[in-house]
């Protein structure tokens, strides 16, 4: 088994679609990235990548190649997928915390899990999302970002 840890963060602007696990989420205010901005998806991809020990998509997905610019990061997700099951390994357990004053996350819970699910080809039951606040505490507290971890254990595929 492979474990890794994944951390993101990015402000919140307005004018800007705000997703967060592959779902966009009503909200005034979006984050600010070279692709969409999903914090959730990124801190994921890093976890994994971070597991199979091949740095992090900063790497894998440079903000300086315009080719990834505006990217949806459900396809950053999938092209690691792709670079796990490539290196002979799959998804034990995903387990992620987003930290946002506002929105509130629960009401979307579900269908973040399903997307995740559906785009590492895992069971839902091997996705796991927690949020909570940062007591008012810091830019994530005044609501002037969002910020997400994740870990991933990795399984060797049978």
């Amino acid at each position: 088994m492979r474990v890794g840890i994944g951390y993101d963060v990015h402000r919140l602007v307005e004018e800007k679609k705000l997703f967060l696990g592959g779902v966009e989420i009503p909200f005034v205010k979006g984050l600010i990235s070279h692709t969409d901005g999903d914090v959730v998806l990124h801190a994921i991809a890093d976890a994994i990548l971070g597991a199979l020990a091949l740095g992090d998509i900063g790497q894998h997905f440079p903000d300086s190649d315009p080719g990834y610019k505006n990217m949806a990061s459900g396809e950053i997700l999938e092209r690691v997928a792709v670079i796990l099951s490539e290196n002979n390994f799959t998804i034990g357990n995903i387990d992620m915390t987003i930290i946002a004053e506002e929105p509130k996350i629960y009401p979307f819970k579900d269908k973040m899990v399903e997307r995740i699910a559906g785009i590492l080809g895992v069971d839902r039951s091997r996705v796991n999302i927690k949020a909570t606040t940062n007591e008012g505490v810091g830019s994530i507290g005044r609501g002037d970002a969002i910020a997400a971890y994740a870990i991933a254990s990795l399984e060797p595929k049978t």
